[in-house]
């Protein structure tokens, strides 16, 4: 659905002659144009950005940093990639479904509330087609159960979100943490895989960076597990 080498053709002597630069500087893994793409992103959206292999990756290493227990809980939505819910499994949390809005495949609000348990710790709304959740509803929610809000934003990076007091905030920084995927489909493809966290919480941050980078703080120092 997505002709990638048509959009390659269009800027080929651009991205070749970055990829060289890339090759030339022998840096392949987090500094050079890693370093300086998370600059650049994080200036755009106003967040900390973490890069990291894929989108995959990005909600497991803000889950990892939330700390949960086996067994608690995550609303969100079945309409969406596997990946949302692959990284709960993997953490031995549990995924609680609720159904979306037909009229644009987002999380229903009205039926959040009755999804919630004691267990119940995230609320993981799942942007589509460079939508956002209604977001202020979720706050809402999220405030009078004492609920954090991750957002999966693969496929809305770039999109904003208008409160009615009109504050405006990019997708994916408006909850605690939010995923992207650089994937070679979307918004901003990758040559290959690729994704990134956004935080605006310090300490939050904090973590999620360290966690990406093994547990690391600083040299050979590990703190924890990443």
């Amino acid at each position: 659905m997505v002709d990638i080498f048509s959009q390659y053709s269009h800027i080929k002597n651009e991205i070749d002659a970055a990829i060289q630069e890339v090759i030339d500087s022998s840096v392949f893994v987090k500094g050079g144009k890693v370093s300086d793409f998370e600059h650049q992103l994080s200036g755009y959206l106003n967040a900390d950005v973490v890069a990291c292999g894929n989108c995959t990756d990005a909600l497991q290493i803000i889950f990892m940093a939330l700390g949960l227990d086996a067994g608690d809980e995550v609303i969100t939505t079945p309409f969406t990639f596997v990946a949302s819910v692959e990284v709960l499994s993997l953490l031995g949390l549990k995924t609680v479904f609720v159904d979306v809005e037909p009229e644009t495949f987002m999380i229903d609000i009205h039926k959040i509330e009755a999804a919630i348990t004691s267990r119940t710790r995230v609320i993981l709304p799942v942007h589509l087609f460079g939508q956002n959740a209604d977001m202020e509803a979720l706050f809402k929610i999220a405030s009078e159960h004492n609920l954090v809000i991750v957002e999966d934003a693969a496929q809305s990076l770039g999109s904003d979100y208008i409160f009615s007091d009109g504050t405006r905030k990019k997708s994916g920084t408006i909850g605690l943490a939010g995923a992207t995927s650089f994937f070679p489909s979307k918004i901003i493809g990758a040559f290959g895989d690729g994704g990134a966290v956004f935080c605006t919480n310090p300490e939050m941050s904090g973590t999620i960076r360290s966690i990406a980078n093994h547990g690391r703080t600083e040299n050979y120092r590990y703190e924890t597990t990443g």
